[in-house]
């Protein structure tokens, strides 16, 4: 079974809002300014939303790991 583009965008996006939100608490943590780990989250958001959408699209044309399920010859 593979997946849907849309989908891999979807889960892109709230890896990357998880991610982000992650990166600036670190930075924050480390620079103690909020507009560094601002400016720290909002430039990584953009390049790991991109990588990941593409690192998704790789692994879904790699067959490691799948199954494929049974097809029915009992129709309805």
């Amino acid at each position: 079974m593979r997946e849907r583009a849309y989908r891999s965008v979807i889960k892109t996006v709230s890896w990357r809002v998880l991610g982000t939100v992650d990166t600036m608490v670190i930075s924050f943590l480390i620079t103690g300014s909020m507009v560094m780990a601002a400016s720290i989250g909002s430039i990584e958001v953009i390049t790991k939303m991109v990588l990941y959408y593409f690192h998704e699209r790789a692994w879904d044309k790699i067959k490691i790991g799948r199954v494929e399920t049974a097809k029915s010859d009992y129709q309805i």
